[in-house]
């Protein structure tokens, strides 16, 4: 670290870490603290997380890196939060108590809830108010399984001594001693409880997802005072002045601040938005409508495809299947084979995301021979994200968007052989900029601007630079040949 005048703290609160990254008001990373925590899987499809393991790494990584600045005489101007969305809490109004674990955006628990609600003929509703599909991905359906399922956890949410929150929220109120009970518009617009176009907690959908409106947080911009987080947290008191959803994050720190401009985050998922600016448009095709980032009031919207599985792919070959020492092993055992020899996996760990949207499908992987070892595994996996990436690319061709190029970042753009192979296979050149991370960047950038260090949004646009180019080179013939086995792939699985 380095003794500039000043800085921003961003958490970066993920699914499977929670991160601490000093950077400097110009966009620069000047430290970086980071603690995995414990996954939970209590049942088939369910996914939680421990509040006590999400706010403890995020003390942790806070403490470590307010003390590092401290020591290099680096001024903190406030806090930027971003956070794994949809994940959601429950919590006492007095105590601060969780009352139940975290359910993970990826927990499929309320699948037939949505089915449920889908068949009585809900979905158009939803989508039009929410931008989102009847899906349990979403925050709703986990919330209400939550109060049917904790014993007098719904007679007391009716009373208004209970709150719900995503991670953003919940961090906010212990950050504040639990003065604060607030979110951004970007993190209620992913819980199916908001009406995106009237800037609102819809009642509608509280009352058909049967979630008490008391229970929800007031609705901020992304970027203002949110509270102030106390001294006993970081060792002095900070305000917090920027909070966004990780995507919604990312699409600010990548810049994509015009309309059409495109980015895709590869981590534990892999999310992928394109900026529509002050339109919100109704895909045709399975994406969602969702707000990008809300200033002084005004919603810039985006149009989102997400994929629950991309990174997790490699995570589960190196620690559910022993086949890996290491994440960065498999760009080396990808790239020792010439070609996939036929080799597909649909990594429907939790399902399919976007655009298929099933959530009952299960992984599998095809075109086993004695031949297939652990290095069709791994190059089967990493293709597997590129794939998706065409996906959903397609989808919004399909839906009137061109990109010319697509801004990557993430943990797995590291990978120089995916980030090439991504290029073959969508056929478009992959931009990787030099600050890759561009989530806690966001939240930088937010921060920024909500405690008045700049003074637009747009004042951010040269912070972003570029590392390299991937352009495509593969023959028109041979990338029709591999898509058309993926293809292959996943309406087999769409069958089982």
């Amino acid at each position: 670290m380095s003794a500039d005048d000043s800085a921003i703290l961003a958490i970066d609160q993920g699914t499977t870490s929670s991160r601490a990254i000093l950077f400097s008001t110009d966009g620069q990373i000047l430290g970086v603290s980071q603690q995995e925590f414990e996954q939970l899987f209590p049942a088939d499809g369910w996914v939680e997380h421990r509040a006590t393991d999400i706010w403890q790494s995020v003390l942790n990584v806070g403490r470590e890196m307010v003390a590092q600045a401290k020591a290099s005489g680096i001024h903190i101007l406030s806090v930027g939060i971003t956070n794994q969305r949809e994940t959601s809490l429950v919590w006492d109004r007095q105590s601060g108590e969780v009352i139940y674990n975290a359910i993970v955006w990826q927990d499929r628990r309320t699948a037939d809830h949505c089915n449920n609600l889908r068949q009585e003929g809900y979905l158009d509703g939803v989508k039009a108010a929410s931008g989102l599909l009847l899906d349990p991905y979403f925050s709703a359906t986990k919330v209400a399984w939550i109060l049917d399922h904790v014993a007098g956890a719904r007679q007391r949410a009716e009373k208004g001594e209970l709150c719900f929150g995503t991670v953003d929220s919940y961090l906010i109120w212990q950050m504040t001693g639990g003065k604060r009970h607030v979110t951004d518009a970007t993190n209620a617009s992913r819980t199916s409880l908001y009406n995106i176009h009237k800037g609102c907690w819809d009642k509608e959908l509280c009352a058909l997802f049967n979630v008490p409106d008391s229970m929800l947080p007031e609705v901020l911009d992304s970027a203002g005072h949110f509270g102030d987080c106390g001294a006993n947290i970081f060792g002095q008191t900070l305000p917090i002045c920027g909070v966004a959803g990780d995507q919604q994050a990312a699409t600010i720190g990548q810049a994509c601040l015009n309309k059409g401009a495109i980015k895709s985050t590869y981590g534990t998922g892999c999310f992928m938005l394109v900026n529509t600016g002050h339109d919100c448009l109704a895909s045709k095709n399975n994406l969602l409508s969702t707000i990008a980032y809300q200033i002084d009031g005004q919603p810039t919207y985006g149009l989102e495809g997400s994929i629950f599985i991309s990174g997790a792919a490699i995570q589960w070959l190196r620690d559910g299947m022993g086949l890996l020492s290491s994440a960065a092993e498999s760009e080396r055992l990808a790239s020792s084979l010439a070609g996939n020899d036929g080799v597909y996996m649909v990594p429907a760990l939790t399902g399919l995301g976007a655009p298929h949207w099933s959530p009952d499908a299960r992984g599998a992987i095809y075109g086993l021979t004695r031949d297939t070892g652990p290095a069709h595994f791994a190059r089967a996996a990493l293709e597997s994200v590129a794939y998706q990436t065409f996906d959903l690319i397609e989808a919004m061709r399909a839906d009137g968007i061109e990109p010319n190029a697509l801004r990557v970042d993430g943990g797995m753009v590291a990978n120089g052989w995916l980030m090439q192979f991504m290029a073959d296979i969508i056929n478009l050149p992959v931009d990787r900029p030099v600050v890759t991370e561009t989530t806690a960047l966001g939240a930088t950038i937010l921060a920024l601007l909500g405690c008045g260090e700049i003074n637009k949004i747009d004042d951010i646009t040269d912070i972003w630079k570029q590392d390299k180019q991937f352009v495509p080179n593969m023959a028109t013939t041979d990338r029709a040949a591999i898509l058309a086995g993926w293809q292959t792939a996943i309406e087999r699985t769409l069958l089982d």
